[in-house]
């Protein structure tokens, strides 16, 4: 077989999303003065649609390579893959149109990274695919946006700044979101509203959804029993009063999957939990009260017929998201306390310059894409679905930090 003509195909180009990565490749790989050539093309179903993105970035670019297939056509799925080292989707919800383009990847040894934060469908996968996938060499590798990297590899930071500095990794590890400012990503609430349709199809799926361990290997030990934030509190760690973080049923499924795929790397007595946090005082608690009942609220009507075309109509639907201003003004502030066995303490922080949902979403499964492409063979890590931790390492922080906006920092802990 010749070797493959592209090194990333972006497959769903023509997605709100799909579109700022697009332009994103357009400034980072394909300038004269890029800092780095990279051969990609853009795919999707609408041959007219892709053509619109094409001129859309005229101005970037004299001509882009497009490919047509639709995510439901098996064969069309096998050619594209067939074209390029890697495939990164943003078709979602990926629990309706994601299925086949894992199989085509699988089938044909070709890596694949994606925004999938949509856990029943990630552990469907991996129950299906997983050993056709280390035979083929095919790296499958899910949430590769602000769902979930900022978790998975701010833990991977933390912990090798712990080694390093405390001698030893930490047993427990807190995410706290300090501060974020960037709008609902629309594809996400499309995810969130279809997982609750399965749920609704088949009550078994609440169990999955709510088990921090949903995702790691069958043979995982679980007698670290996680506890998740799923209420507001006073944070003693952080001095603060704090809430339920929306986004934790899907980061700490996959930040404990890394644990389990790097052979218990953070102690098979390992603790995760991930917050947001408001501010100390009176007005710190009323606000947590207010996000914590706010949050549940949401998530309740997404489920109930008579809320849910209301809420339909109020948040943004797939394709729809902020302007370029917009994104630019939105920002991102993580912290992350890790606690050692015998009581030592370490601080880091995780900071992003762009909103969360898109901008800074868009310029980080880019990189994951073009660093899966570029710097890890499958001769170095085989085939299998990965974490974004176990497969990238301290490479992709390298890139996030000089090419995506992202900064990772050690800090007093106060």
């Amino acid at each position: 077989m010749s070797s493959p003509q592209y090194d990333v195909v972006i497959f769903g180009a023509t997605s709100f999303v799909g579109q700022i990565i697009v332009r994103y490749f357009c400034e980072q790989f394909s300038t004269a003065d890029a800092a780095e050539q990279v051969s990609w093309a853009i795919a999707g179903r609408s041959e007219a649609k892709l053509n619109e993105v094409k001129a859309l970035m005229a101005d970037k670019v004299d001509d882009i390579p497009t490919i047509v297939a639709n995510a439901d056509d098996l064969e069309a799925m096998r050619a594209m893959c067939e074209q390029t080292l890697v495939v990164m989707s943003t078709v979602g919800p990926y629990a309706l149109y994601g299925d086949t383009l894992i199989q085509a990847c699988v089938e044909t040894g070709t890596d694949y990274c994606d925004l999938a934060g949509e856990i029943q469908w990630i552990k469907r996968m991996q129950d299906k695919y997983s050993e056709a996938a280390l035979n083929s060499g095919a790296r499958i590798v899910h949430s590769c946006g602000f769902d979930s990297i900022p978790s998975d590899m701010g833990v991977y930071y933390l912990q090798q700044q712990a080694k390093a500095k405390l001698g030893q990794v930490c047993s427990e590890v807190a995410l706290r979101i300090k501060a974020a400012s960037g709008g609902f990503s629309g594809g996400t609430f499309a995810s969130m509203v279809n997982a609750n349709d399965e749920m609704a199809a088949d009550p078994e799926l609440q169990a999955l959804l709510e088990d921090s361990y949903a995702i790691c290997p069958e043979d995982y030990p679980k007698q670290a029993k996680q506890h998740s934030i799923l209420s507001h509190h006073y944070d003693e760690n952080f001095a603060s009063w704090s809430a339920p973080f929306m986004m934790a049923p899907i980061n700490e499924p996959v930040v404990l999957r890394s644990n389990a795929l790097s052979d218990y790397s953070y102690g098979k007595d390992f603790h995760y939990n991930e917050a947001i946090l408001t501010a100390p005082g009176t007005g710190g608690k009323i606000a947590a009260v207010m996000v914590d009942k706010v949050m549940k609220i949401f998530v309740a009507a997404t489920a109930m017929p008579l809320f849910k075309p209301l809420i339909m109509k109020i948040m943004p639907a797939p394709g729809e998201g902020p302007s370029p201003e917009a994104q630019a003004k939105g920002f991102y502030d993580i912290r992350f306390l890790g606690k050692t066995n015998d009581g030592q303490r370490i601080q880091t922080k995780l900071t992003g310059d762009r909103d969360p949902g898109y901008g800074s979403t868009a310029k980080i499964i880019a990189q994951s894409a073009v660093c899966l492409a570029k710097d890890i063979s499958q001769q170095e890590k085989g085939g299998g679905f990965w974490t974004t931790a176990t497969v990238f390492d301290q490479r992709l922080i390298d890139r996030l930090c000089q090419y995506a906006g992202l900064t990772f920092e050690v800090i007093d802990d106060d």
